[in-house]
């Protein structure tokens, strides 16, 4: 077979990766694919960057085109991030019959559906493997592996930033502030944190996860979102006098048809896989019908991590190509997409209540729970030198998002209450 020519859209950390895999597993991939595989063109923005890697200058083009529009490239493996423009550079490139590896969450999160019908259209393979969890093939297996059953819940630690910070603060008891600051000086956290510590980064790849997962168009407006910068050292230290890690987790949920999707703070119990899951370590754990629990667990980005998983697509468009079948692999969502209401929602809880240090109160605070029909799993009373006011823990069992809503909403109203301090889902 002749060998099959490649451009590659954008020479960062991941396409610094790539290229390195694709010329140092030259054999390994003829052998795997029967052709050899070639880098042809390379977007980038400055070719007169020194680079930590030797890539011949022939090879570098500064116009888009020079890839997209080259004829003689049968796959396009875009690593460069952004949104719109590079939309529509893969259209584009779609439009000209070429076939697809990316990188990018956000783009398939936003336009995922949008670019997936364009390839069917044109008989043309778009591969996402590293969009969502960077070396851990958890999209292959949504796909492939779990073909023959049904997905009932998915949850992802789904963002390396966010999780090195829980676990700093879980392990040595810092500030969040404090960590976050590490984690930038570190490289792990931009200057700009946003995406990841409100829970974006993780809500966008939940999107994608959810939307495989359950055959379901899911869009990143149906994902509630809330993120770690409110979760104080107090609150992981009583989770872990109660057995329990502070986790970001990405949490899907499909039963009878109705779907929830949600990336919240999550207290996870520390005898479930998800708790032991720490660093920039990712993990997805998906429960199927049939198959029951299972759990992949590995590094959720870095250059050749994602990389790997990049090259792993391009292995699949290579092999589709020999066999003719391109195109044929993409499925998409054929499932109503019925959002679950408050009251279909249901998991335990963690409360950290402020409270009047009097007689009476606790019995108050229960008989709301009760009015609401909210049962409790524990309660817990925890004396606080450093604050004047009693502090009570409260786990309850299963109770439904609705129910919930109208107890802290009386919460709220109690001159007996001084603050809701923390509310947190409960796992494991």
């Amino acid at each position: 077979m002749k060998p099959i020519k490649v451009g590659l859209l954008g020479l960062g950390t991941v396409g610094t990766g790539v290229v390195r895999i694709i010329e140092g597993h030259q054999e390994d991939l003829q052998r795997q694919t029967g052709s050899s595989i070639e880098i042809s063109k390379i977007l980038v923005q400055d070719k007169s960057k020194l680079r930590n890697i030797s890539v011949d200058a022939d090879k570098l083009t500064e116009q888009v085109w020079d890839v997209i529009g080259d004829s003689e490239i049968d796959v396009v493996v875009e690593v460069m991030g952004g949104i719109a423009a590079t939309k529509e550079h893969i259209l584009t490139a779609l439009g000209n019959g070429k076939h697809i590896v990316t990188a990018n969450k956000d783009l398939m999160a936003m336009h995922g559906a949008e670019i997936l019908a364009k390839a069917a259209e044109h008989g043309c393979d778009v591969f996402y493997e590293a969009s969502v969890a960077g070396g851990i093939p958890i999209i292959r297996a949504l796909v492939e592996g779990f073909s023959s059953d049904r997905i009932t819940k998915i949850m992802g630690i789904v963002n390396g930033t966010t999780n090195y910070i829980l676990t700093k603060m879980s392990q040595e008891g810092a500030a969040y502030a404090d960590v976050l600051k590490e984690a930038q000086d570190l490289g792990y956290a931009e200057a700009d944190p946003t995406s990841d510590v409100e829970g974006l980064d993780a809500a966008r790849k939940m999107t994608i996860l959810s939307t495989l997962g359950f055959h379901a168009n899911v869009a990143l407006s149906d994902v509630e979102v809330k993120g770690i910068s409110k979760v104080s050292k107090e609150d992981i230290q009583y989770g872990k006098k109660l057995g329990y890690e502070v986790k970001l987790l990405g949490i899907a949920e499909n039963h009878d048809g109705h779907i929830s999707v949600s990336v919240q703070p999550t207290m996870v119990k520390n005898s479930h896989p998800l708790a032991s899951v720490n660093g920039v370590f990712n993990a997805v754990y998906v429960t199927g019908e049939a198959v029951g629990e299972t759990m992949f667990y590995g590094a959720g980005a870095g250059e050749l991590p994602t990389a790997t998983s990049v090259v792993a697509d391009l292995v699949a468009v290579v092999r589709n190509l020999r066999l003719g079948v391109n195109g044929r692999t993409v499925l998409a969502p054929y499932k109503e997409m019925k959002l679950k209401t408050d009251d279909q929602i249901a998991s335990k809880n963690f409360i950290l209540l402020h409270v009047e240090d009097k007689a009476g109160v606790l019995a108050q605070i229960t008989q709301i729970f009760a009015q609401h029909e909210v049962s409790l799993e524990s309660v817990f009373q925890h004396p606080n030198q450093s604050n004047p006011k009693a502090e009570i823990i409260i786990i309850t069992h299963d109770a439904n998002q609705a129910s919930m809503k109208n107890v802290l909403r009386q919460f709220e109203s109690m001159d007996v209450i001084h603050a809701i301090k923390s509310v947190y889902r409960v796992e494991g």
